[in-house]
């Protein structure tokens, strides 16, 4: 591969975090670009296939959805915050419960920006539409560079990748019924709607970051949920090196925008943390455009705000209704050793949350996975 195809891809998010932000500004949208900066890195591909249709409609309108909710109650609930971000809180994950178990990877998008408005301090329906038109922006600026720096070969590539989380029941759609009678969105949607009063009582700075982390990262089995631990905070602190780096060297303007962006998209990959990529953008975009001058002190707080989640999120996984996904590998694993009849798709699909699980248990358990999968 030429040295000049294996950049390609960090040079196009550089140039779609840098047109985002300078069209956005251009269009007045002002603080809001920064929305826009991390659509536009998160929508290209690295192997620039080409995303199902159905998300560029679904979105934008749960984006629409998400920021309208938080906007129109935000006046209306004349409480404290915490029962406010409780209430929203709720409504948007039920909110998202409504979507079909094959757009399960965009339910944490409405409980997310529900919240928004209720953290910002000049909250209106205004900035609300800015933050809509540079999500939108960042879509458009991202599909269009893709479509330019798309080559033959990557017409192979389509369609989202399908999360290991979610494996198991994209093979069986629920009904509406069957979702919203779900235990472990229960606990999910009881131990966010906590969250924030949590965080307030351990004295997290930032509380919200206490929310994002049982939000984000708190699944079924404890296999899963480790995963996402381990992907959150390797993303967050990868992901706050290039703005640390760039903001105290060149400030912030387009290029620097375009050096921070492009400069974590070639970082990962080349320490082979590849998996971990996603997230670190999110981190880079946020806490670069989003904060700008504040990043000094916001990058330590952050990170150990979001440390709070992820332990409450263990916690939550570990206490309530817990599900090991290394103990049902290894039942699966034994039933088909025994009947010899061959491993059921379940067993693949918990392959990487059993294997995770393996590794933070120490290596006699690990060990014990890897004979059971060859044997399997």
């Amino acid at each position: 591969m030429s040295p000049l195809v294996s950049l390609r891809y960090p040079l196009v998010v550089a140039l779609a975090a840098a047109l985002t932000w300078s069209m956005a500004h251009a269009l007045g949208l002002g603080g809001a670009a920064a929305y826009g900066v991390v659509i536009a890195a998160l929508i290209v591909r690295p192997d620039f296939g080409r995303w199902p249709t159905p998300l560029f409609l679904v979105l934008p309108l749960l984006v629409g959805v998400g920021l309208g909710l938080g906007t129109l109650l935000k006046p209306l609930l004349e409480a404290p915050v915490v029962w406010s971000f409780a209430i929203i809180s709720l409504l948007a994950q039920l909110m998202g419960q409504l979507l079909p178990d094959r757009l399960a990877m965009l339910r944490t998008v409405l409980p997310i920006l529900a919240i928004l408005p209720l953290v910002g301090s000049n909250s209106t329906w205004l900035s609300a539409w800015k933050e809509l038109l540079a999500i939108l922006l960042g879509l458009a600026v991202a599909v269009g560079l893709t479509a330019v720096f798309r080559l033959p070969r990557d017409e192979g590539s389509a369609g989202a990748e399908p999360s290991h989380a979610e494996g198991a029941k994209a093979a069986e759609e629920r009904s509406l019924a069957e979702r919203l009678r779900d235990g472990y969105f229960w606990r999910k949607a009881i131990a966010s709607t906590l969250a924030l009063a949590v965080g307030q009582g351990l004295g997290a700075a930032n509380p919200k970051y206490v929310y994002f982390g049982v939000v984000l990262l708190l699944n079924e089995s404890l296999g899963a949920t480790l995963a996402r631990v381990r992907d959150r905070m390797l993303g967050v602190t990868l992901g706050v090196l290039m703005p640390w780096l760039v903001f105290n060297l060149f400030g912030i303007s387009s290029v620097s925008l375009a050096l921070v962006m492009g400069g974590t998209a070639a970082l990962l990959p080349a320490l082979g943390l590849g998996a971990h990529l996603r997230t670190a953008l999110i981190s880079s975009g946020v806490t670069f455009a989003g904060y700008q001058a504040l990043t000094d002190w916001y990058i330590p707080t952050r990170w150990i705000d979001y440390l709070l989640g992820c332990g409450l999120a263990l916690l939550v996984c570990a206490l309530v209704q817990p599900i090991s996904a290394l103990r049902r590998f290894r039942e699966l694993a034994a039933q088909s050793l025994r009947t010899g009849e061959p491993p059921p798709l379940e067993l693949q699909t918990l392959l990487p949350t059993a294997r995770e699980e393996a590794l933070w248990l120490g290596p006699v358990s690990y060990t014990h996975l890897r004979a059971h999968e060859t044997e399997a």
